[in-house]
């Protein structure tokens, strides 16, 4: 059972106060925990307008989850991977040096069976290391009963561990992957509010359960390297420079939208999205 008494400190970011004193706190959570929950980044009122722009992109293409680089079709998903509240968390703990590697909805309907197993991001991604952050901002509430995620406080420190194939088709990770024997007593429940963010170690053992709720739960996540992190399992890998400097130049710069659902950039999002996958299912 889930130790879902078990609450982390809600740490607001604004411009009231000691902004920096509270980042600095977050880091070391971070650096502590491999995760933090519940900052907030933007208000319900701004996450509920980029909700919007989501949906009726979708009321024109269909369904968006799960789609690599979506913010090369969508300008809303580049707004919020570029605000700087949240660059700011990012470059606390990875440093000044800032690529957005990938933005992709993550969406829950109501009464669905998906799940996401016991997992490890980084065993999908091909970097030669971990200089790496993921964040998930939430456009709808993510609560237990919607399925938010739940994470297992310090297991970043024990670094990759082994995942096992399974065939179980209502769990969206590729190929099912999923972690065995994980003590469920010790995670911890990231229960979000519209606007609200959390940061996760690519490490970081984490998992999520179905949506028993009446809402959908969206959302958007944002995964952030430094520029010195290789990709290994693919040459022409793309990224962009959101903040700070690349020395390394090891990605090829990719295209941010500059307008929604640009026929051209549509069939470029097509060819980024094959590429993820193969990254995602190399051995």
């Amino acid at each position: 059972m889930i130790n879902s008494s078990k609450k982390y400190s809600i740490l607001v970011l604004d411009c009231i106060g000691d902004t920096k004193l509270k980042i600095a706190s977050l880091s070391a959570q971070y650096q502590k925990d491999g995760f933090v929950s519940a900052v907030d980044v933007v208000s319900a009122e701004t996450a509920l307008k980029h909700r919007q722009s989501l949906e009726l992109a979708e009321s024109k293409v269909g369904p968006l989850h799960y789609m690599s680089k979506i913010h090369t079709i969508l300008q809303s998903p580049f707004e919020l991977a570029t605000n700087t509240l949240l660059l700011d968390v990012v470059e606390a703990c990875i440093g000044p040096d800032i690529l957005l590697y990938n933005v992709t909805y993550i969406i829950k309907e109501a009464h669905s069976k998906s799940h996401v197993s016991w997992h490890q991001d980084l065993t999908y991604w091909g970097f030669d290391c971990d200089d790496q952050i993921s964040a998930w901002l939430a456009l709808s509430p993510a609560t237990m009963q919607s399925g938010c995620m739940k994470m297992l406080p310090g297991s970043h420190h024990q670094g990759r561990v082994e995942h096992q194939i399974t065939d179980d088709t209502s769990n969206v990770l590729y190929g099912g992957q999923t972690i065995p024997e994980v003590d469920e007593q010790k995670a911890v429940l990231c229960e979000l509010n519209p606007g609200q963010a959390s940061f996760h170690h690519g490490w970081t053992k984490h998992a999520s359960t179905p949506n028993i709720s009446d809402d959908r739960r969206i959302g958007l996540s944002f995964q952030y390297i430094a520029p010195h992190v290789k990709q290994v399992n693919k040459k022409g890998d793309g990224a962009l420079l959101v903040r700070g400097q690349d020395r390394y130049g090891y990605y090829d710069k990719d295209i941010v939208a500059v307008s929604d659902l640009d026929p051209v950039a549509m069939k470029y999002q097509s060819i980024l999205q094959h590429r993820y996958e193969t990254i995602a299912k190399a051995k």
